[in-house]
């Protein structure tokens, strides 16, 4: 039997748990890499892409089978990362369609800043994962 993070023996379940959360962080990973090596943007391949709006369907589908267990905690990770994203990059859109197109000059910005926490989020995420801890933020 595994051990947790806590030194204390992981369930066959949680461990199936642990399973459906990498695969929920690598189909974010995958969209984060459709975006930086196609013509999609990071931010919509992520926020619009197949593997992210896979990813946090099975978040919410899952969810239920997590809760008390520390894996909780990075369910709420992925999905504040998907949705705080596609906050962010709804605000953007709005100043560019707000400023008739020229907002986009400036909205470039913004929407890199976003690229780089999605990342940030999904490889700080990742790893806590692979360590065996809990997210904290």
């Amino acid at each position: 039997m595994n051990q947790s993070y806590s030194g204390q023996p992981v369930s066959a379940s949680l461990d199936s748990q642990v399973t459906w959360t990498h695969l929920i962080y690598a189909l974010h990973a995958l969209s984060l890499v459709i975006g930086i090596v196609t013509v999609a943007t990071v931010v919509g391949a992520f926020l619009l892409g197949w593997p992210s709006i896979v990813a946090v369907i099975l978040n919410y589908v899952k969810r239920g089978d997590v809760r008390g267990t520390w894996l909780e905690s990075h369910f709420r990770w992925q999905i504040r990362t998907f949705w705080f994203g596609a906050a962010w990059a709804g605000l953007c859109m709005a100043f560019v369609v707000l400023t008739f197109g020229v907002g986009l000059l400036i909205a470039w910005l913004p929407l890199g800043i976003v690229a780089i926490w999605f990342i940030y989020r999904v490889a700080r995420g990742w790893l806590a994962l692979s360590d065996g801890r809990p997210m904290y933020a």
